[in-house]
């Protein structure tokens, strides 16, 4: 029997080996597969599209925000995975009732191993866990040697248009963005939040780079001469969102594509 707490303070108890999972986070997808357990999966949300075969191979049970309950149970699974931010307070309580439900909540990359230790525990694939984790703190390590020569910029973090929302603090993004030496304009704002072009222009400190991120928004050129109205003579530059949000096993080809955004700008 092994007996976890989960990262928003749920008392998880694992009395039997688990044998199928259902994840309704995509980033968790990959991960659970880059463990090892793709054998094990029997649902995944319409977003899960890492690795591109999943959503042929496994039962689609809706989105992130909008789940198939009915499906959901008619897979009898033994595990559901959810995420704090990814899922609803709602969706987690409905999951509940279905079976054993573990959500994370991830913030920053101490966050992030602390999930992959404990899906080692609750999955029983400690060694796969601990060889991911291992990399993980390698990359980390190479990437803040190399970090250290390069200067700061300050940056604005697009992640929405119609309304125009950006990343603040408290998310796994600002955490990314602090780690690349990117000064976030808004990192004293809570979470995500809604802003005017025009007022910003006018009462914030000029950055020195907007990122466009390519989810979950889908920037485009047309979006650059819009924002260009305002910051007239700011670089902007279009980023890979999941580099910057997805807070799995993806975060080991993010380094790679640091080094090579800053090469860049």
């Amino acid at each position: 029997m092994i007996k976890i707490i989960d990262q928003i303070g749920q008392n998880i108890t694992i009395s039997k080996p688990i044998r199928r999972i259902i994840s309704l986070v995509p980033s968790q997808t990959e991960l659970l597969i880059d463990l090892g357990l793709e054998n094990f999966l029997v649902g995944v949300t319409k977003f899960c599209v890492h690795p591109e075969h999943i959503k042929k191979t496994v039962a689609v049970v809706g989105g992130t925000k909008n789940i198939k309950l009915e499906k959901i149970k008619s897979l009898n699974p033994d595990i559901i995975i959810c995420n704090k931010e990814e899922n609803t307070e709602e969706i987690v309580k409905l999951c509940n009732y279905i079976t054993t439900t573990h959500v994370s909540n991830i913030y920053s990359l101490n966050d992030l191993k602390n999930l992959i230790n404990q899906y080692g525990k609750i999955f029983a694939c400690d060694i796969a866990s601990r060889k991911i984790i291992n990399r993980l703190n390698t990359k980390i390590e190479t990437f803040k040697k190399f970090i250290s020569g390069v200067p700061q910029k300050k940056v604005i973090y697009f992640i929405w248009r119609d309304p125009w929302m950006v990343a603040g603090n408290d998310n796994f993004i600002n955490h990314l963005l602090d780690l690349n030496n990117f000064q976030n304009i808004f990192a004293h704002i809570s979470r995500y939040p809604q802003i005017n072009l025009k007022e910003i222009s006018e009462q914030q400190e000029s950055p020195d780079l907007i990122l466009l991120s390519s989810e979950p928004y889908p920037f485009r050129n047309k979006h650059i001469f819009e924002i260009r109205e305002h910051f007239k003579n700011v670089r902007v530059v279009f980023v890979d969102g999941e580099m910057f949000s997805w807070y799995g096993s993806r975060v080991l080809k993010a380094f790679d594509y640091f080094k090579e955004l800053h090469s860049r700008i």
